[in-house]
């Protein structure tokens, strides 16, 4: 069974699992980027699903993208 995600779900899971602050307020499905604030202070958006399944919990000064082959 898929797991449905609420707003504090999330929030949960980012104060769980990484040094990351959720800012967004609400979340309206898996496409929707959602706005964090980095350890470093900066702010940045990732989609929910790319936060949690591709590790991308900070931002992209503190980690870089990977550069695609």
């Amino acid at each position: 069974m898929n797991k449905r995600w609420t707003i504090s779900k999330i929030k949960e899971y980012v104060e769980n699992n990484s040094e990351s602050t959720l800012l967004s307020t609400e979340y309206h499905g898996f496409s929707q980027r959602l706005l964090f604030k980095c350890a470093c202070g900066s702010n940045f958006e990732k989609t929910f699903t790319r936060f949690k399944n591709k590790n991308q919990r900070k931002c992209d000064v503190c980690q870089p993208p990977k550069e695609s082959n």
